[in-house]
Order: structure tokens, then C-alpha cells, then sequence
């Protein structure tokens, strides 16, 4: 199948990767260039323009870091809705507010444009090897339409709901991650400080009632010193700032969501915003000079 994909970045990159693995013809556009030339080599073409590859491609992807840029993409000068043919389908696996997706898709509908939200989770090792958990909200059928697609790049894909209950089950997903890193690093560090050794609490703990993927997976980069990021400090900054907002909206109420915010802030602040949401460890060590290593 030939399919546009927009938005090459750390997780749109290895996506795009999968897809061309699985066999689909790729038409591919980002703002940078070197992205682009790194997917040309894989095969895939290059685009001049969102709009070109809507011009080229009845299914589109776009991967891009929050809803403005979803917006300019899509409707903005150039955008996909100027080269779109009616019953285009646009596959947005943003994470984004849900009240903007359903904005955007509103847009698509009055150019005939089908449209679906479909975020994912799991960051870049499971964006690399493919298999991110998909969670999309709009239109069943072009949810089934496009179901192969997604499981290309996906070891799950779930049907939520109407569109914007992808991006809703999405925030859900990144209030529990983000306070789940915060519970691990602030339990982490009691042992640290009370001198236990943290590889031997981790090993005690990991398969029990504790245990989460969230803990595999990051209290090994803690205990390393590794904040390369898989997700950036500054995009979980943006998910918890939607969840917020979306919560204000609905009159759902986050104080432990608005405390791990605070401590992303302050991350932020000290110039770790491009570190991976695992430096959340970052914040206890230096509240307590003292690090939470092997």
C-alpha cells in the first residue's frame, strides 16, 4: 500500500522504518531535512510539501509533537487538506488534546476527509522493534480499514471510542506512567538512602505487586546513570499539561498528576527537558545528594 507519512522524529522515524519492512511504499515529508534523506535511504520517497504528500497518497500518517503542529499540518498553507482527494484517510498518531483532535476532524469531514486520533505508547524501543500499543478513537470501520497498518508498527491496537477517545486513553496512559516513575524514583531513593543496594530492591520487588513495565523499564537507566531519551522530559511536560487541561475541562481532578508536573518543571528549569522522563530520578537525587546507582 502507499502511504504518506509526515513527522520523522524519534518515534516517527523507526514507524515509518516498520512499515516500509512490512512491504507498503512510503511517501514521507518533515520539516527536517536531514530526517527525510535518513528515510530516503530506506526507500521511501521524498516529499516537498504536507500538501504533495496528500496529493500522492490516500492514506496518510502523521506523527508530530502536539496539537498546533497537527493543525498546521493538516489545515494549515501547504497542508494535507490542499492536496487531499475526498475520502483520503488520515491516520494522526499525534498525542494531542482530544477536544483538538476532534477539531481537526471536523475540518477533514467538511473537505470529505475521513480521520482518526491513534497516539501510541511505549517510547522509542518499542517505536524501533514495533511494538507500541495503538489506542484510536473515530469511525470503527476506518479503524478496522486501517487495522493492518497500525499492527505493522503495533504489537496491540484498541478501538477506544468516537474520535478523541485515542488521545483521552492516551493522557490516561501518561498520568499512570509519569506518577509510576515518580513512585519508583522516590521509593528508589529511600532505599538508597536507608543504604540498601538498589539492584537487590529491584530484584525483590519487580515480580511482585510493585512490578510494572514502567519499573523494567526504567529503573535499569536510573541505576545506570542513562537518561538518553526514549521520551523527552519536555513531551511528557506537554501530555501532563493536556491530561490538566482535558481535566479541567471535564471537571476530573489530578493532584498527584499536578505534583509529578511540578517536578517535570523544575527538570525543565534545570536544562533537563530533552532527558528521558526517567530523570524524574534526576529530581530526588538532588533533593537528597544522593544517587540512585548499581
Amino acid at each position: 500500500m502507499k502511504i504518506g507519512f509526515i513527522g520523522l522524529g524519534i518515534m516517527g522515524k523507526p514507524m515509518a522504518k516498520n512499515l516500509i519492512k512490512a512491504g507498503h511504499e512510503l511517501v514521507v515529508f518533515d520539516v527536517i531535512k536531514q530526517n527525510i534523506e535518513a528515510m530516503t535511504a530506506e526507500g521511501a520517497k521524498a516529499a516537498a510539501s504536507s500538501k504533495e504528500v496528500a496529493e500522492e497518497c490516500r492514506l496518510i500518517i502523521t506523527m508530530l509533537p502536539n496539537g498546533p503542529h497537527v493543525k498546521a499540518v493538516v489545515m494549515g498553507e501547504n497542508g494535507i487538506l490542499e492536496g487531499a482527494a475526498e475520502g483520503t484517510v488520515l491516520v494522526d498518531m499525534s498525542s494531542i488534546a482530544p477536544l483538538v483532535s476532534q477539531e481537526i476532524c471536523k475540518a477533514c469531514a467538511e473537505k470529505g476527509v475521513k480521520m482518526i486520533d491513534a497516539p501510541v505508547s511505549g517510547g522509542e524501543p518499542k517505536a524501533v522493534d514495533g511494538t507500541l500499543a495503538v489506542m484510536a478513537g473515530g469511525d470503527k470501520a476506518i479503524f478496522d480499514e486501517v487495522y493492518e497498518v497500525l499492527m505493522a508498527m503495533g504489537a496491540s491496537a484498541v478501538h477506544c471510542g468516537e474520535v478523541g477517545a485515542g488521545n483521552t486513553t492516551k493522557l490516561a496512559n501518561q498520568v499512570i506512567v509519569a506518577l509510576n516513575i515518580a513512585a519508583v524514583s522516590e521509593a528508589f531513593m529511600l532505599s538508597t538512602k536507608a543504604g540498601v543496594n538498589p539492584v537487590k530492591v529491584f530484584d525483590a520487588i519487580k515480580g511482585g505487586l510493585a512490578g510494572s513495565n514502567v519499573m523494567n523499564a526504567k529503573v535499569p537507566m536510573i541505576m545506570e546513570g542513562n537518561f538518553k531519551p526514549g521520551f523527552k522530559i519536555d513531551l511528557h511536560i506537554k501530555d501532563l499539561n493536556n491530561a490538566l487541561e482535558t481535566g479541567h475541562e471535564v471537571g476530573a481532578y489530578l493532584p498527584l498528576t499536578s505534583s509529578v508536573m511540578e517536578i517535570l518543571q523544575i527538570l525543565h528549569g534545570d536544562g533537563h527537558g530533552q532527558d528521558d522522563h526517567s530523570g524524574i530520578a534526576m529530581y530526588y537525587e538532588k533533593n537528597a545528594n544522593a544517587q540512585i546507582r548499581k
